[in-house]
């Protein structure tokens, strides 16, 4: 598929490695300008480096070291981005980590704090300072990178679950907050990835993370697991024109069908699906437990 982002500005964190750097690489390759965000000085430098040989005339790669848990970062990326290009058409948030693993009395509480504050403040506080840029144009696209943590328990990974959780539905509420200004807020579960996170989970252990989960990621590890192409395609889907009017969902790289989703818009936009819902006994077919 082609999804054209020509003239485009978008702000991509977490973008020096992994899903970050392969959306970062799919945007240049659809026309965009990018600015290229992550703690990683050295990393950025290089995935420039090697991004750059891509560009076509017009076309900009910055790169700018941020922790996006620090207000006074975010403040400082968002003044050099408008200095720089002027506009924001695009927002990823990308940025995340596992945070402690263990169980939840006895990992290092100041590290699982650490882990709400880049994975949910870390992508509200960018969400605050696009905000009245994307108002003003009346127009933006806003892409949060959720995981499996938003709709599955998982146990010794808890500070991560939490936060994705937490996350997507403030991707739902804030989607509802910018309806009127034409900014397009969605969550992309990417699926299961072979990233540097993946190696963190081996690295920890059955102990730490628990044998089921230990052994289904030595399996995804063999398997190679899903690839970032598709998480990336969906991100280069999401920030441009063909996705106009889809807001509010979590959607999934791997099993859904978005491709055609443009087609149903009014469908989506009068329907729950693709939300974080509560499922009530009737859903699974159970009389004893509504009223």
């Amino acid at each position: 598929m082609s999804f054209l982002l020509n003239g485009k500005v978008a702000i991509i964190t977490g973008a020096n490695q992994g899903l970050g750097l392969e959306i970062s690489r799919k945007y240049v390759n659809a026309g965009a300008s990018i600015v290229m965000c992550a703690r990683n000085d050295d990393l950025l430098t290089r995935a420039q480096k090697e991004l750059t040989r891509g560009l076509a005339p017009g076309q900009v790669i910055e790169v700018i070291p941020v922790d996006v848990s620090d207000i006074q970062c975010v403040e400082q990326l968002l003044k050099a981005t408008l200095q720089r290009f002027g506009r924001i058409d695009i927002l990823v948030n990308n940025a995340g980590i596992y945070g402690p693993m263990g169980p939840i009395e006895e990992v290092d509480w100041a590290q699982w704090i650490k882990a709400i504050e880049i994975n949910l403040f870390g992508s509200i506080l960018m969400c605050r300072a696009v905000l009245p840029i994307m108002k003003k144009q009346h127009k933006g696209k806003i892409i949060q990178l959720s995981g499996g943590g938003a709709t599955n328990p998982m146990p010794n990974i808890s500070a991560y679950a939490v936060s994705k959780a937490a996350i997507v539905r403030f991707a739902e509420t804030l989607a509802e907050e910018v309806r009127e200004f034409n900014i397009d807020v969605n969550a992309i579960a990417p699926g299961a990835l072979n990233s540097r996170m993946l190696d963190e989970v081996l690295a920890a252990g059955p102990e730490k993370v628990g044998q089921v989960f230990f052994d289904k990621s030595i399996k995804q590890k063999e398997s190679g697991g899903s690839g970032f192409d598709q998480g990336a395609e969906l991100a280069v889907f999401l920030a441009s024109d063909a996705s106009n009017g889809i807001t509010g969902k979590l959607i999934s790289a791997v099993w859904d069908n978005w491709e055609h989703w443009p087609e149903h818009i009014d469908e989506l936009r009068n329907s729950d699906v693709y939300t974080l819902r509560r499922i009530v006994g009737r859903d699974r077919g159970l009389t004893w437990g509504d009223k």
